[in-house]
C-alpha cells in the first residue's frame, strides 16, 4: 500500500509498515496512542532500515559508523537520523558551476534509487536538472528557501501520491472541511513550482473545489527553483560587488515584473474574494498574505457580514519573516467570518511528507506512521518519554517515505506530549508554540552535522 508497494503491487518492505499506512486513508492513525503503536513503529523501522542500508548511501555510513545492524528500539535509530542541512550539503559550486553530474552524484548519496539512469545531455540550468531527473522517475521536491542554497529531496511518484492523498485527509481530521464541499477556491500568494506542491494542490482542489469557479490564472513570472537560486546569486554578487551591469539591470528588471505581478494577483484576488462572498470558500494562503488581503477587502468596505459562516481556510506556514499586527489572526477571522471549525491549520516539514493538523485544543497532532524522537539540544540522544510533557529539538521518522530516508532532525524545538490529549485523540501531540533554535539562539548546531556534510562531500 503506498510507499511500501511497487508498481507491480508486491510488498517491497513489510507488513508493519502497510499495517500502520494503512491508517491514513480511514483517517484512523490519531486514534492509537504512542504505547499501542510502539511495536509495529519499532519493526517498521527496521524494516526500512534493513531495504534503506542497501540503496541509500548516507545511511549506509550512517549505520556502519554507528554499529548498527537492527533497530530493536527507538534509541537505535537516532544515529541514523539525518540533520535536516543533509538535503542542502552539496557545494554551492555544483549550481554556479553548473556541475550537473557532480550534483546527480551527490544525489545518490541520499536517494534510494539510482541515479545512473538521470540524462544530462542539454541541461543548462537547475530548472533542466529537476526535468531530467524527473523524466528518470526521480521527483526532486526542492525548498524554495530565499537566503540560501535550497535543499533537494528525492522523491518517487509513490511519495507524491501519498503525500497528495494524505493531505487532503488530514484536512478532513483537523477541520470540518469535507471532500465533495465544492468550494470556491479563493487567497493570494504563490509558491513554487515542484513536483510535491504540484501533487498537493492539485489533490486538494480536486477534494474541496468547485472546478467552474477557478479563476483564471494571472501573468506574473513563474517561481521555479532556478529562478529563486539566480536570485539568490546576485543578490549575494551585488552585496560582495562582483555584479556586471548588465546583471543588476536584468535583476531590477525581473523584480519589478514580479512586484508589478503580484499587485495584480492581489488585486484580482481581491475583486474575485469579494464577488464569491457569498459562496462557501476554499481560501488557501499564508498568513502574510492572508493579512494582505483581509485589508484589501475591508478598504472595499466588506467585513464578516458580507460572508458565508462556513467558509474553510487552508492557512500553510508560519509568518515567514513578516511583521504583522498582534491581533492579525482575530483580523483575518473577522474579515471573512471565519468559525474555528472549518480553518485548518498543521506543523510539517519539507524533509517529511506527512502532515500534523491541530486540533481544536490547539496542538498539533502525530499519526502512527509519523514517529516523533524528542531529542536533546544538539541532537544526539531521545529524552525519555514518559507522563509528562516533553521539551526538546524536533525530530520524526516518517515511515511513509520511500524515495529517500525518512529520519530527520530539524532545526525545532518543541513541547510534545505522549499522553492523550484534551480532545480525545491518544496520538502523541504538539504544544503550538514551535520555535526554532536559530531564532532563540542566533545559531543552531546540531552534532552529526558535520560529518554528514564530510562524507556526502567525500563522495560527491
Amino acid at each position: 500500500m503506498y510507499a511500501a508497494c511497487n508498481e507491480s503491487g508486491e510488498n517491497t518492505v513489510g507488513e508493519n509498515l502497510d499495517r500502520l499506512l494503512a491508517h491514513m486513508p480511514a483517517r484512523t492513525g490519531f486514534d492509537i496512542s504512542a504505547a499501542q503503536a510502539r511495536e509495529a513503529q519499532v519493526a517498521a523501522l527496521n524494516e526500512r532500515f534493513q531495504s534503506a542500508r542497501d540503496t541509500i548511501k548516507l545511511v549506509r555510513q550512517r549505520a556502519e559508523e554507528a554499529g548498527v545492524t537492527e533497530i530493536r528500539r527507538l534509541e537505535d535509530v537516532v544515529p541514523l537520523l539525518l540533520p535536516h542541512t543533509a538535503y542542502k550539503s552539496y557545494p554551492e559550486s555544483f549550481l554556479t558551476g553548473k556541475r550537473w553530474d557532480r550534483l546527480t552524484r551527490w544525489l545518490g548519496t541520499v536517494s534510494s534509487q539510482p541515479v545512473d539512469t538521470i540524462d544530462l545531455e542539454g541541461v543548462e540550468d537547475v530548472d533542466g536538472w529537476i526535468a531530467a531527473c524527473e523524466a528518470a522517475g526521480h521527483f526532486v521536491s526542492c525548498t524554495s528557501g530565499t537566503t540560501g542554497k535550497p535543499a533537494m529531496l528525492p522523491a518517487t511518484k509513490g511519495d507524491l501520491a501519498f503525500a497528495a492523498r494524505e493531505g487532503v485527509e488530514a484536512v478532513q481530521w483537523g477541520s470540518a472541511v469535507r471532500a465533495g464541499d465544492k468550494r470556491t477556491i479563493a487567497g493570494f500568494g504563490a509558491t513554487a513550482q515542484t513536483s510535491r506542491n504540484a501533487a498537493n494542490g492539485g489533490a486538494l482542489i480536486q477534494a474541496f473545489v468547485d472546478f467552474t469557479k477557478i479563476p483564471a490564472a494571472g501573468d506574473a513570472p513563474a517561481i521555479t527553483i532556478g529562478s529563486i537560486t539566480r536570485m539568490i546569486e546576485l543578490r549575494k554578487a551585488i552585496a560582495d560587488g562582483t555584479a556586471l551591469p548588465d546583471e543588476i539591470a536584468a535583476f531590477e528588471r525581473e523584480s519589478a515584473a514580479r512586484q508589478t505581478g503580484l499587485d495584480g494577483a492581489l488585486d484580482r484576488a481581491v475583486d474575485h474574494i469579494i464577488a464569491a462572498r457569498g459562496d462557501r470558500l476554499m481560501i488557501m494562503s499564508m498568513w502574510a498574505h492572508l493579512f494582505q488581503l483581509a485589508e484589501k477587502v475591508r478598504e472595499r468596505g466588506f467585513s464578516a457580514k458580507d460572508f458565508h459562516p462556513e467558509n474553510g481556510v487552508f492557512l500553510g506556514g508560519g509568518l515567514k519573516g513578516a511583521k504583522l499586527p498582534e491581533n492579525y489572526k482575530e483580523y483575518i477571522f473577522e474579515t471573512f467570518n471565519l468559525s474555528p471549525a472549518y480553518i485548518y491549520q498543521m506543523y510539517g516539514m519539507q524533509e517529511t511528507q506527512t502532515s500534523m493538523p491541530r486540533c481544536a485544543h490547539g496542538r498539533y497532532h502525530v499519526p502512527a506512521w509519523m514517529i516523533c524522537l524528542p531529542l536533546d539540544k544538539d541532537g544526539s540522544n531521545l529524552l525519555p518519554i514518559g507522563d509528562e510533557e516533553i521539551t526538546g529539538r524536533a525530530a520524526f521518522f516518517d515511515l511513509s517515505v520511500e524515495g529517500r530516508w525518512g529520519g530527520i532532525i530539524s532545526g525545532d524545538r518543541i513541547e510534545v506530549d505522549f499522553r492523550p490529549c484534551a480532545c480525545g485523540s491518544p496520538s502523541p501531540s504538539i504544544r503550538d508554540n514551535i520555535t526554532r533554535y536559530a531564532d532563540l539562539e542566533g545559531d543552531d548546531k546540531i552534532a552529526c552535522s558535520g560529518t554528514v556534510d564530510a562524507y556526502v562531500r567525500g563522495v560527491a
